[in-house]
């Protein structure tokens, strides 16, 4: 049910795309890696800067990391590869100030893909994570 549910969410956010709101509350930003890297290039850094200051009352909203790789490399690597990824970010975050209380992580390695990893465009577009920011439900 969880994977299901996690699946549908992940869905919905790519209908909406990049850096984009669906009604007005979650908002989406992916960072894309080279294979095998979890360095983050000086546009993109400035990208998600540029993403997280256009966010009104960011402490009313909880930032989510999802880290993704591509199947190539093994299970084991790309675990290590999907942590290395979602820690590089979270470290980017922090350095724009988001408070580390409303940030949470979450490694998928290369479970739970959203694009096909059987072409070179899928497993680029499977090399990301995404930074996702849902209101907090009081």
């Amino acid at each position: 049910m969880r994977r299901t549910l996690l699946f549908v969410c992940f869905m919905l956010v790519s209908f909406y795309g990049t850096a984009q709101e669906d009604d007005g509350s979650l908002l989406k930003k992916s960072i894309y890696f080279g294979g095998g890297s979890y360095y983050i290039d000086q546009q993109q850094i400035d990208e998600l800067k540029e993403f997280i200051d256009g966010v009104e009352n960011l402490q009313f909203y909880e930032v989510n990391i999802f880290s993704h790789t591509d199947p190539i490399g093994g299970k084991e690597y790309n675990e290590w590869l999907s942590k290395k990824r979602s820690e590089a970010v979270y470290n980017e975050l922090l350095g724009i100030d988001v408070p580390n209380e409303i940030i949470k992580i979450r490694d998928f390695d290369y479970s739970n893909a959203l694009y096909t990893n059987r072409s070179n465009g899928g497993r680029r577009m499977n090399r990301r994570v995404d930074v996702i920011l849902w209101p907090v439900v009081f």
